[in-house]
């Protein structure tokens, strides 16, 4: 077997880990989904995680011209919540692009319907005309972090791309270059099971070409 793919979650990801340097087989020949790389998945398997790799998707881990910002405006303050060495972190990155997209999605809306209480059609309309480009990542402090953002009524997903990180006992490091995913394996597989999915459920899919721009 060259590699074994790493399906984790919790504590299942670090006790892998440990079983892996028990029999003797490589953490470096091992790959964890996205679900498997935060910092909080390996420090508990101690150096028998070090060369572990694992799918980060639009995050990786480090700190960003975003990361000075919360710390000079929020910190600095003493208006931060959470543990100051945990900003930069693979979780809290996660969760950082979580809300910045949230966040946009709405700024989003208010620019279509005003600035005022958004009902959740609203919104939805905001997030699903939400565009990131290069200049507006910058603008946010995500230079660096993440690629642009498309997302439609038709691609709620936004991006497919993906790096490989790699542990090194104490940081996470990004060992590749970007990858996209083979859209024509995949997307037939989709489109079969969720019209199979519709039509089950007598499900009408939506006719994104006819909706509001």
């Amino acid at each position: 077997m060259d590699y074994v793919l790493l399906w984790g979650w919790g504590v299942m990801n670090s006790t892998a880990l440990k079983e892996a340097a028990r029999a003797g087989y490589p953490r470096d020949k091992m790959i964890g989904i996205w679900w498997s790389g935060s910092e909080a998945d390996v420090r508990a398997a101690g150096d028998n995680a070090i060369g572990f790799k694992a799918v980060a998707l639009q995050y990786g881990s480090g700190k960003f011209q975003v990361h000075r910002d919360i710390e000079r405006y929020v910190y600095a303050k003493g208006k931060g919540s959470g543990k100051p060495e945990e900003i930069g972190q693979a979780l809290y990155n996660i969760g950082l692009i979580g809300a910045a997209l949230g966040v946009e999605g709405i700024r989003n809306a208010q620019h279509k319907f005003g600035k005022k209480p958004l009902t959740g059609e609203q919104v939805q309309w905001g997030l699903e005309h939400l565009h990131l480009d290069d200049a507006r990542l910058k603008e946010l402090g995500f230079e660096g972090m993440m690629l642009p953002v498309l997302i439609t009524c038709a691609d709620h997903e936004g991006a497919r791309t993906t790096r490989i990180q790699q542990w090194d006992g104490n940081v996470w490091k990004v060992i590749s270059n970007w990858y996209t995913a083979d859209e024509t394996v995949t997307e037939p597989i989709v489109k079969e099971v969720s019209a199979k999915y519709a039509a089950e459920r007598k499900i009408t899919p939506r006719e994104c070409s006819k909706e509001s721009q």
